[in-house]
């Protein structure tokens, strides 16, 4: 590493955020696997979309189908799995995009890491707070069916931990708020940041 020299290029984030006419962040969703965070993301999106807001979500199984198609779900590859994520946020802040990252991230260090990687003024935390009953009741892709008849190592909730968010920026209680009232929660807590 001690050959790598970073360029320093002309154009700045600052530079496209006005070009955009936005500020660019990253917004992160974590919670159990079945909590409904890439559907809120969803929606989150859609609603951004209409506003002339320029966005990209990244998506945990989707992003294991190419960049992390390698790593497994062993604590260290979850460290590792995360870690990338949030280096591929951090350059599409810098592109000048509003990131919707949605991932069960269950380790508090792991949050703690996106944070540094990306920045704390450009980071939205999104707890997805789901209890685990009702997460295996959903249980739309049947994982944790497999997970406690032992078809599945490691997976959160079941035999690996989750360690939820002491103070995220927006909690959304599913049991008790819509899709609907949960995107109008996190657009509020996002609106002075879009803002340049």
């Amino acid at each position: 590493m001690k050959h790598i020299v970073p360029h320093d290029f002309s154009v700045k984030k600052e530079q496209r955020n006005r070009l955009n006419g936005h500020g660019s962040f990253l917004i992160w969703f974590t919670g159990l696997s079945g909590s409904g965070k890439s559907t809120i993301a969803n929606a989150v999106e859609a609603q951004l979309l209409e506003r002339g807001i320029h966005t990209y979500t990244l998506d945990g199984d989707n992003v294991r189908k190419g960049l992390n198609t390698n790593l497994s779900f062993t604590p260290e590859d979850r460290t590792e799995n995360i870690r990338r994520i949030a280096e591929v946020s951090h350059l599409m802040i810098d592109a000048g995009l509003v990131v919707l990252a949605a991932f069960v991230s269950p380790y508090a260090k792991d949050r703690e890491a996106i944070q540094k990687i990306v920045g704390y003024t450009n980071y939205i935390e999104v707890f997805v707070n789901t209890p685990l009953e009702e997460c295996e009741r959903r249980d739309v892709k049947g994982l944790y069916a497999k997970a406690r008849a032992g078809e599945i190592k490691n997976f959160t909730g079941i035999d690996a931990p989750y360690e939820a968010p002491v103070a995220p920026h927006v909690q959304i209680d599913t049991m008790k708020v819509t899709v609907a009232n949960a995107v109008e929660q996190i657009l509020k807590a996002i609106e002075s940041k879009l803002n340049i």
